[in-house]
């Protein structure tokens, strides 16, 4: 019997295991790691290999959270659906049949359940002519916004929502816009953006000097830019929002194992898989957690599940239903795989080793040689067996290894949700947060969130304590400081905020060292950090060999940033004040002739400063109606308007169904919402429906729950359970219920 965490109960029900037409799940756990194993081993009647052998082997480590494949593969193995791999990149040409043709192909992959890369760097620019209708060209972030707007109405298979990569060389003419072209963060929601930065423009910027900007269509230099000027707007952009993220093309295709097939433009959505064109890649995490053993790392185990790995990767391969014709020949042709780690940090936790530290760094460089090393040797066994990949000869392997399998063999990838149902840490991340309160819309008690280890831990030691785990999580989630906790517990349970920028960048490369493809890691900053820092941080994954890079700063998501220089120009206007790092409030359950109404009311040091309204597991035009209700709430608070005045303005809005509840009738949702308000600034007992039974119910229980928002970064607010959104893995992720932006 496999043991998950009630978190990873709660994703597998809501995303992973099969439902019938109505709805209901008809699969429990341990029967989706059957169906899975069962289908991924048909692979092996292929190659005269003993499939019962194999199927027992391959839910052996994925029963026991050993090793567990990427989402599509845990979703559609098994399923008429079939399509098992994450990650695809497709080829944007410069024509418009072409383009739209790349559209209807990404259509295909994110309604089967995967994300798609793109280089816009072959379209021309704007304002360059377009021969064919005497016209002027657009440009290819205008086709980026077509990108997203389709992306926008596509579910993926009902699971999965459609993610993107859009990237563009740093000498195309259109560099700046494309810079800038997040800003409005109602723009483009759907990608993410790298720009793709080469040797050249880098060894420009220390220099300072000019660079070209290249005309993809004529091939011809048509300006010049100062290097050290694009890279400042790079930062500056990224100190604001998060991205852009760049690209390090060069150091991608040094490692090209196949560059007589054709060059690496672009990567997968969160960057962690440079692909040729119509290229996929399916991948899988090796849960380290689970390889430790009395404080000693068990190599043997490890060497196993890595082998075992490999096959199942390879044998997804072969099992794979495509979404197209042209990546199922380049796929096969190939046949790239990537297996990567999860539960680094409770590896380090386990071994008493920082994750800021020399020692975590050799550790992480250790065992990442190590799973490289054994899973190359599979590879080299699998081709003895059953081929070579076909495009072998010419190769880097070539002349080098007797046989290949696989052009790739591992990845450091985003593991959001899968890291949630092996209920261990995101990939190599640190620890997202030692202790916090549970957004629960239905639960009346506040539900504490506490690392196990350090549980563990503190009730060994004798300092464990309901106040403690109230300190932490006002605290950011960090025991950093806190005096409860000795100095060298504080040591080992650092969270993604406590560490430097430089540790972050360190422990990417280490694990980049070891790794075929790429790898996917958030280099965290906190709120205070400097645009300088983001440049540092930049140029140090530049100097270590990291393969791409993207940083997140503490906050910067949430609102656009004005900078000093916009601030002196606009003293005379009023502007909101910031949203603080750390929120108090509660969140209050009105019964309303259209449901369930969850209210919740969040103080800074001034007083009220944000409203969100949500009805119950409603969707469409009431909620976002709603959340317009509760923008505009929170701008007029956060301005200076007194509550007072807010409720005036809501109180007594009249809909069709309204419902008489303790306190007097509910006329709409506005007028809910404000009622909440009043009571909440007055301290009055919450609104209770009035029905007999439900009073007596409530009258024994407070009718609150206690909303703190204490992420590492608070990116907005969950869609799919109400909970805070973090930014993690190049990804915004909810931690209850595994949503992620990024599929």
């Amino acid at each position: 019997m496999v043991k998950l965490t009630k978190n990873a109960l709660k994703v597998l029900e809501k995303r992973y295991l099969r439902k019938d037409e109505n709805g209901k799940v008809i699969e429990t756990p341990e029967q989706m790691f059957r169906r899975v194993a069962s289908n991924i081993a048909k692979a092996d009647e292929k190659y005269g290999g003993d499939v019962k052998k194999t199927e027992k082997e391959f839910y052996d480590m994925m029963v026991n959270l050993y090793f567990l494949p990427n989402s599509p593969t845990l979703m559609n193995a098994g399923t008429s659906i079939q399509q098992l791999s994450a990650c695809f990149v497709l080829p944007v040409e410069d024509s418009m049949d072409k383009i739209f043709e790349t559209l209807k192909h990404t259509a295909l992959i994110h309604q089967s359940g995967g994300g798609t890369g793109f280089s816009f760097s072959r379209i021309r620019p704007k304002g360059d002519i377009v021969r064919s209708t005497g016209g002027i060209a657009s440009g290819p972030v205008s086709f980026m916004k077509v990108f997203n707007s389709a992306t926008d109405v596509i579910k993926q298979g009902g699971r999965r929502r459609g993610a993107n990569m859009g990237i563009l060389r740093v000498d195309h003419p259109d560099i700046m816009e494309f810079i800038t072209c997040k800003e409005d963060p109602k723009e483009l929601t759907n990608f993410n953006i790298s720009v793709a930065v080469t040797d050249e423009f880098m060894e420009k910027v220390k220099k300072g000097e000019d660079y070209e900007l290249i005309n993809p269509r004529t091939g011809k230099a048509v300006k010049k830019l100062n290097a050290k000027e694009v890279f400042d707007k790079i930062v500056e952009e990224a100190w604001k929002t998060g991205e852009p993220g760049l690209i390090f093309i060069d150091e991608i295709n040094r490692h090209n194992p196949t560059p007589h097939v054709g060059q690496i433009e672009a990567t997968n959505p969160c960057g962690e898989q440079p692909l040729l064109p119509y290229e996929s890649c399916n991948l899988g995490s090796i849960n380290l957690s689970k390889f430790v053993k009395n404080g000693e790392i068990d190599w043997e185990k490890l060497k196993d599940i890595t082998w075992k790995a490999v096959h199942f990767l390879d044998n997804v391969i072969d099992m794979n239903k495509y979404p197209i014709p042209e990546i199922k020949k380049m796929t096969l042709a190939n046949r790239k795989i990537g297996l990567g780690v999860m539960g680094f940090a409770d590896m380090l936790i386990q071994l008493n080793i920082p994750y800021d530290s020399n020692e975590a760094l050799e550790l992480a460089e250790k065992i990442m040689s190590f799973i490289q090393k054994e899973a190359k040797q599979a590879s080299v066994e699998l081709g003895k067996e059953r081929g070579s990949f076909p495009n072998f000869k010419g190769s880097v392997y070539d002349g080098k290894y007797p046989a290949m399998r696989n052009a790739t063999v591992t990845t450091i990838a985003p593991t959001g949700s899968i890291s949630i149902i092996a209920g261990c840490s995101s990939g190599i991340e640190p620890l997202f947060a030692i202790a916090f309160v549970r957004n629960v819309l239905d639960k009346e008690d506040r539900l504490y969130e506490i690392n196990p280890y350090f549980e563990k831990i503190a009730k060994e030691m004798g300092f464990y304590s309901e106040e403690l785990l109230q300190k932490i999580a006002d605290n950011n989630g960090s025991v950093q400081g806190l005096e409860e906790v000795p100095i060298e517990v504080q040591r080992i349970f650092v969270t993604a905020l406590d560490i430097s920028p430089e540790w972050h960048v360190r422990m990417q490369a280490a694990f980049q060292k070891y790794v075929d493809n790429a790898t996917s890691k958030t280099i965290n900053l906190r709120e205070d950090a400097t645009i300088e820092d983001v440049r540092k941080a930049y140029m140090l994954a530049y100097e270590l060999k990291c393969k791409g890079i993207t940083v997140y700063r503490y906050g910067s998501r949430p609102q656009q940033v004005i900078s000093a220089k916009e601030e002196k120009e606009e003293r005379g206007i009023i502007k909101p004040r910031p949203r603080p790092p750390v929120v108090r409030g509660v969140t209050r359950k009105i019964a309303t002739g259209c449901g369930n109404l969850y209210v919740t009311m969040n103080e800074d040091e001034h007083g009220l400063f944000e409203v969100f309204a949500r009805l119950g597991k409603a969707g469409g035009c009431a909620d976002a109606q709603l959340e317009a209700v509760g923008r505009l709430v929170s701008l007029c608070l956060r301005s200076g308007v007194k509550p007072e005045e807010i409720i005036k303005q809501l109180k007594a809005i009249r809909c069709p169904n309204p419902l008489l509840a303790r306190g007097g009738p509910i006329l709409s949702c506005p007028d809910a919402i404000a009622k909440a308000i009043e009571d909440h600034i007055k301290g009055r007992e919450v609104l209770v429906p009035a029905r007999l039974d439900e009073f007596e119910k409530k009258a024994k229980q407070k009718e609150m729950t206690e909303l703190k928002i204490t992420d590492k970064a608070p990116v907005g607010v969950c869609p799919d359970c109400g909970s805070p959104l973090v930014y993690e893995e190049g990804c915004r992720v909810c931690k209850q219920c595994g949503y992620s932006t990024c599929g």
